[in-house]
């Protein structure tokens, strides 16, 4: 899923107050997380999640989460990284950008 400058910016500006509501842990990717992860992107749309590890390691469990749940890695700056979905029975957070 790729998104236009502008659609990041308006995406990170949202971020930017959120907190992390799922954690991925020293144990890595385990299938409670992709549970959790899923169930977080379809009510929110936009959700910030914490990665613990190595800078390679957590690297890797971003693009693995956008990767198997079709969502936009926005923006990720040290252990957080922000997550995009459209959920189309909700309204379009990014209407009109």
């Amino acid at each position: 899923m790729e998104l236009a400058s502008p659609q990041k910016k308006k995406l990170k500006a949202i971020g930017h107050s959120l907190s992390p509501v799922v954690t991925v842990g020293q144990h890595g990717l385990k299938e409670s997380i992709h549970d959790e992860f899923e169930t977080a992107i379809t009510a929110h749309q936009i959700i910030k999640v914490k990665l613990v590890g190595e800078r390679d390691d957590r690297q890797q469990y971003a693009e693995t989460l956008a990767k198997k749940h079709n969502a936009a890695l926005v923006q990720m700056i040290g252990g957080k990284a922000l997550f995009y979905r459209r959920n189309k029975d909700k309204d379009n957070i990014l209407k009109g950008v």
